[in-house]
């Protein structure tokens, strides 16, 4: 019996959650109480029990399918990563991807849709769940391209960590049913796959489950997908982490030990080589090149996330990493950083806006209005109690400035805690980082109290209404006004401490910058292969419907025009036996 017929729905006449079927979702507030504590919590609790309940093991009962792509002269590949944040800059990226045919300016033609779109790691924020995927990416993507064209093109999803922070419930439910992604068609079983390719190259894409490792199922999958890999054939290896970077810079090497492994284990017995390695989770452009060769390892994850600078971008790396654990490594190789967006000096300019941040995140400036309230009543508590002659003595002093004492501990436990978050110095360099950072919310703190202890004492009037005041400054005045200069600290703290390497990513992240975004475009073809980088320097904000369009046509267009831009010159690679 053959299945009903699927009913399509009504192109939308106004932007509505009835009418779209989501809800569409401004940017994530980052720095927010409730994210910082949702998202801290569920990646605490994937990080622990991942390796108890790892989906990965179980994905070995699904078929194994080696997708099959290679038939056809060329093949056009698109790569996106980080997407499924707010609904302006998801749906400008989309609306670009799904577009029969994008000339950016500063290419020569007009370049077709890709074929393939590969989402590169973390297709959901700031957790995966369900709705989270209708509201903020399939339903994103559905309304850029509603209905199927008569060349249907195919979508493949690789998690990241955010996908992760259910266990990769939804991901599997959302990717690897075989359901339809608005007019792009899913054909994944499986978190990982293997694709082949046009004139002997392949697509491999790795789940490697917070940079762990590649578990058994997928090791012999990938095994018995690379037993049709000859002597000169081409991988373009997909992982969700440029665990290049660190490793290669001097830093962490566990990521790139995973890579290094799959490369020993999988791919190079067979004789094939990996000129292409891309990933996102850096939500940024960062190329670099193999030096005196043409490989390429390549970070975009421009999909719509948050915007990440560049100005602490290594400018090389060494690859593998010479304290590598993995046995047999390949030669060491340098690689040189050759494009990057934002340029340098521009995601300078981008860093200062941090100085935002309390307008960016009203809920952080409730925060820190609260820690300096608390902050700011301990320390009150001990200049009164501590003046009490029945308070001179040691414990009597002890006892009257505990509560500070105590309040003081936890901000700079709470400091330490903040500038580990990320790690790419060393830990003394991170702690100490830390302490100076509680130490200007103490200073501020402390520096506060006895301003109103000296309001109350030597500048207002005995009397009851004095004590009002004080109460309204203390209670009011505390939260507003201390509480933005506290959060205009923490905007300082950042923005120095990212010019050393820590909390690099929380002095964008709290900012939550929505411009900037791009993806890749690559073209397969018998000449090698060709990638155009493509940036939107402005998503749009203002959107109209588009109820008399094609089935085809997307549900909204852009009241501000979409102007993309080639980030860079056209990048080539060989074809393999070019390269014999």
């Amino acid at each position: 019996m053959e299945p009903p017929p699927r009913v399509e729905r009504p192109r939308p006449r106004e932007i509505s959650e009835e009418q779209l079927g989501f809800r569409p979702q401004r940017a994530v507030r980052w720095l927010a109480p409730s994210v910082l504590i949702s998202t801290g919590a569920q990646s605490l609790m994937a990080e622990i029990f991942g390796s108890y309940a790892d989906k990965r093991e179980l994905q070995g009962t699904l078929p194994a399918t080696v997708h099959e792509h290679a038939s056809g002269e060329e093949l056009w590949l698109d790569f996106v990563a980080d997407l499924g944040d707010g609904f302006d800059a998801t749906y400008s990226v989309a609306a670009l991807l799904a577009a029969a045919r994008l000339r950016p300016e500063g290419a020569t033609e007009p370049l077709p849709r890709g074929k393939i779109l590969v989402m590169g790691g973390d297709e959901v924020y700031p957790a995966a769940s369900t709705v989270n995927y209708e509201d903020r990416t399939k339903g994103v993507y559905r309304a850029a391209l509603p209905v199927a064209p008569p060349e249907r093109p195919t979508l493949l999803a690789l998690p990241g960590n955010h996908d992760w922070y259910d266990g990769l419930t939804s991901f599997l439910r959302v990717f690897a049913q075989r359901r339809d992604f608005g007019g792009w068609a899913t054909e994944q079983t499986r978190s990982y796959f293997a694709v082949s390719l046009p004139h002997r190259w392949w697509l491999y894409a790795i789940d490697t489950q917070f940079d762990d490792y590649v578990d058994a199922p997928q090791l012999q999958y990938f095994r018995d997908a690379a037993a049709n890999l000859r002597q000169g054939d081409a991988v373009i290896l997909c992982t969700s982490t440029p665990a290049w970077v660190p490793a290669g810079s001097g830093g962490k090497t566990k990521g790139y030990d995973t890579i290094e492994f799959f490369l020993r284990e999988v791919v190079r017995p067979h004789g094939a080589s990996v000129p292409l390695m891309l990933t996102g989770d850096k939500h940024h452009y960062a190329r670099y090149v193999e030096r005196d060769g043409t490989a390429q390892r390549i970070t975009c994850g421009l999909g719509g996330a948050y915007l990440l600078g560049t100005h602490n971008t290594p400018e090389e790396l060494e690859l593998p990493p010479a304290k590598t654990r993995v046995r047999g490594p390949e030669e060491p190789q340098r690689y040189d950083l050759v494009g990057q967006y934002p340029a340098e000096r521009a995601s300078e300019w981008l860093a200062a806006g941090v100085f935002r941040l309390p307008w960016r995140n009203p809920g952080f400036w409730g925060l820190t209005g609260i820690m300096q309230t608390v902050m700011t009543l301990a320390v009150l508590f001990g200049l009164a109690e501590s003046a009490d002659p029945a308070r001179q003595g040691v414990f009597g002093q002890i006892a009257a400035w505990a509560p500070a004492a105590i309040a003081a501990a936890v901000l700079v436990l709470a400091g330490m805690a903040f500038a580990r978050i990320d790690l790419p110095k060393t830990g003394q360099t991170n702690a100490l980082a830390g302490v100076v950072h509680a130490v200007g919310h103490l200073g501020l703190s402390v520096g506060w109290a006895f301003v109103v202890r000296w309001l109350y004492r030597d500048v207002l009037p005995d009397g009851v209404a004095a004590d009002w005041l004080i109460f309204a400054i203390v209670v009011v005045g505390t939260p507003v006004v201390i509480g933005f200069v506290d959060a205009e600290v923490v905007a300082l703290y950042l923005l120095v401490a990212s010019r050393f390497g820590i909390n690099s990513n929380e002095v964008f992240a709290g900012q939550s910058l929505e411009d900037h975004k791009g993806f890749l475009r690559v073209r397969i073809a018998a000449d090698g292969l060709t990638i155009y980088p493509i940036k939107l320097a402005r998503v749009c904000r203002k959107w109209r419907p588009n109820p008399d369009g094609a089935a085809t046509d997307p549900w909204l267009l852009p009241e501000e025009e979409l102007r993309p831009e080639l980030i860079e010159e056209p990048i080539r690679i060989p074809r393999p036996c070019e390269r014999e």
